[in-house]
């Protein structure tokens, strides 16, 4: 066999000379004269270049201090600046001062070279940076600052045509910018960069931070010798790769101008970063890397009410960047523990913004999985001893210009799973008596004895099934079929809550309303709602439960009113009555108090009548109950007028004009959407009329015209605005 050299064997040598050997020699001749000539000609290009670039140095200097007045407004001077090697300037005493602001930088000595085969091709690649002695002042005064420069959007030419924007290039220039002014060589000595405004004063100084042969090493001390941090790693730039490492001295590092400026608590004690490659094929570029953080401790109010501690986490990610596109591809992983989730993340930004979340995972074990959750996280689940295997699925996809298009999949599928031992909380006490502390604007209100010991107590076989259909009907249709959630009642309500741009509408179940109440803290956090969700499946999916348990603790404990907690309690208190005495429309009544349970006595007239602007609420609960054969037909708003508030009670109906307390019960049409979708099971396109989805079988008059009372009693309440307004 023949032998091989970088890539070629002795056979392709011997063909390769005689090749060479059947050149003419005259060529070889042009050749050499032509070398010659064009190395002549680098050499005197050279040489000019050479005897010329000090005054070459000095008209780009001026050049770059005229652009920066004229773009950025900013004074730059420097007081000597010279070539001291073939290809490396030093400089000394620059200060940049930005028109009529605090002075923003001062350098006495710093030192740059650049790389020249690099150069020849148009890229400035840098070799050297040395820095003796720099210091960055970035201040603030109430909303002027010395940096906004930098904010500054430059003038646009009208006549200039805009290129598309391609997503792949502008994140490759910007990679390769970054990498291109990392040096081979770096030594900084004695630089401090300081923040300060109206709240906030920062101070980072570096004795000293260097690069040599791509080892990096750098000390920061902040706010004197509030923190010393340390960076450790290794940069080759050539090779796109990096590896830094991130820790501060016997400590952990924190971050105390985050909680002053955001409320953020936030530190850890060691993190790190990896880029391993970059590859770019045509208009996709593909970004390898990894990032990982230990012990990170996270509080915000937002978040969660606890700190939540996260002992080992990391991410291993390939980014995929197109013309038109950002994700994170699923060949990425997230490192909790011992678990390990695979996500996919796009972003699609041309022709309409869409948003996309997979995530897809093998069976987990479900022991592992509940250890993988950050201390502080769901405090409710720690110390659980479990066993089996889980298995979650989730598929989000939102296009901006067709939001109905929503897809929203998610199932956590139970494989053997059982609890073997409780933790901080048995999930189990809803079964047996228990005392409930319902909470207003954080205080305890009372305890509550949920169970037979509480005379107001009132088991679901006693209570009336017009109040147990109507709050059914209203709030969770599908209840007893259902295994705690109802994935198109979330989907609805992101659809409904982008459109709005605002939070208005929530996808809540009886079982989740239960957990929050029974379980968890009033506490509106993101950690607060995942751990319920959590709670509700692990209910449901272990029958720790039955359906109708819940259902009546649900309604022996839920507010009423003020102060008003329990159906025992609510009966009472509105009409005098037992809950087994409820009629049709009493219970479509306290149906409607329960999402806004302090609003119960501003439905009242001072007659003690209701307000006629419930009425189509009447009409539309009454109309679904009649279809589902819950209650007869009825022409008269299902009870609607036979309803009046207990008369010793009259007195304390809160004074306010009608219209304030009208607006405070209105039906609106979105609210009407939300309580059919909970009957029908989907959602229903905007054109179809109320009208025409409440109509029960066989066709009643009260069904067909409810939408219709109840478009007159609002165009009766836009009359009587528009009078008021008059009358202003």
């Amino acid at each position: 066999m023949a032998k091989t050299f970088l890539g070629f064997n002795t056979l392709s040598f011997k063909r390769l000379g005689q090749s060479f050997m059947q050149i003419p020699r005259k060529y070889y001749k042009i050749a050499l004269i032509s070398t010659i000539s064009l190395l002549f000609i680098v050499i005197v290009a050279g040489s000019i270049a050479y005897a010329k670039r000090e005054a070459i140095l000095r008209t780009a200097i001026e050049k770059g201090i005229n652009k920066a007045k004229r773009d950025y407004d900013l004074n730059v001077k420097i007081g000597s600046a010279n070539f001291t090697g073939l290809s490396t300037v030093s400089f000394a005493n620059i200060t940049i001062v930005p028109e009529n602001r605090d002075s923003l930088a001062n350098i006495q000595e710093f030192e740059v070279g650049v790389k020249l085969f690099p150069l020849l091709f148009g890229d400035i690649k840098l070799s050297e940076i040395i820095l003796n002695k720099g210091h960055i002042n970035l201040i603030k005064k109430d909303s002027v600052s010395n940096y906004d420069f930098i904010f500054r959007k430059k003038s646009v030419d009208s006549t200039e045509v805009k290129s598309e924007l391609n997503l792949s290039k502008l994140a490759n220039g910007l990679v390769n910018q970054m990498l291109y002014k990392i040096p081979d060589d770096m030594d900084i000595r004695d630089f401090e960069i300081k923040f300060r405004d109206d709240s906030t004063e920062l101070d980072f100084y570096t004795s000293s931070a260097t690069i040599n042969d791509g080892e990096v090493e750098s000390t920061v001390k902040v706010n004197g010798n509030e923190s010393t941090w340390h960076f450790e790693g290794t940069v080759e730039p050539d090779d796109q790769q990096l590896d830094l490492f991130m820790y501060a001295d016997n400590k952990k590092v924190e971050l105390p101008f985050l909680e002053k400026k955001f409320g953020l608590k936030l530190s850890f004690d060691t993190a790190s970063t990896q880029m391993r490659g970059i590859s770019k094929r045509g208009d996709i570029l593909e970004i390898n890397g990894s990032w990982g953080v230990k012990n990170l401790l996270v509080n915000h109010a937002r978040i969660s009410s606890n700190d939540i501690i996260v002992p080992d986490a990391s991410l291993e990610a390939d980014m995929v960047i197109g013309k038109n596109f950002v994700s994170i591809d699923s060949t990425s992983t997230i490192h909790l523990k011992n678990v390990e989730i695979h996500p996919f993340i796009k972003y699609t930004l041309t022709p309409a913004k869409t948003y996309e979340l997979r995530v897809h995972t093998d069976e987990l074990d479900a022991q592992e999985l509940l250890n993988s959750f950050p201390q502080g996280l769901f405090e409710s689940l720690e110390g659980m001893q479990v066993k089996g295997k889980v298995k979650f699925d989730l598929d989000f996809y939102l296009d901006t210009k067709t939001p109905d298009s929503l897809i929203f999949n998610s199932s956590l599928q139970n494989i053997g799973f059982k609890v073997v031992k409780w933790g901080k909380t048995n999930l189990q006490k809803i079964n047996k008596t228990f005392v409930y502390t319902p909470y207003e604007y954080g205080k305890p209100m009372r305890d509550i004895i949920i169970g037979p010991e509480n005379p107001n107590y009132v088991p679901l076989e006693q209570i009336s099934p017009n109040l147990k259909n109507a709050l059914l009907t209203a709030e969770d249709p599908s209840f007893y079929s259902h295994n705690g959630f109802v994935a198109e009642s979330f989907r609805n309500s992101m659809i409904t809550n982008f459109k709005e741009k605002a939070f208005k509408r929530g996808g809540s179940t009886i079982s989740m309303q239960l957990v929050k109440n029974v379980y968890l803290s009033r506490q509106k956090t993101m950690a607060r709602k995942v751990e319920e969700m959590l709670i509700v499946w692990i209910i449901e999916n272990s029958n720790l439960s039955t359906k109708k348990r819940m259902f009546e603790i649900y309604l022996n404990l839920i507010e009423w009113g003020r102060n008003v907690y329990g159906i025992g309690e609510a009966a009472q208190h509105y009409f005098g009555k037992h809950p087994s005495q409820l009629n049709v429309g009493e219970g479509i009544f306290l149906a409607s108090i329960v999402p806004r349970p302090k609003t119960g006595l501003y439905r009242f007239e001072g007659d003690g009548s209701l307000r006629t602007s419930l009425r189509g609420y009447f009409r539309l609960i009454g109309g679904l109950m009649a279809r589902r054969g819950l209650t007869p037909p009825d022409s008269s708003a299902y009870g609607f007028y036979s309803v009046r508030l207990r008369p010793d009670l009259q007195s304390g109906i809160p004074v306010v004009d009608s219209l304030t307390a009208d607006s405070l019960m209105t039906v609106e049409p979105e609210e009407e959407l939300t309580i059919l979708e909970k009957i029908l099971g989907k959602r229903r396109p905007d054109t179809v009329s109320i009208k025409e989805l409440n109509k029960p079988k066989p066709i009643t008059s009260d069904s067909s015209t409810a939408p219709a009372d109840l478009r007159r009693d609002r165009r009766e309440q836009r009359r009587q605005r528009r009078e008021a307004d008059k009358n202003d």
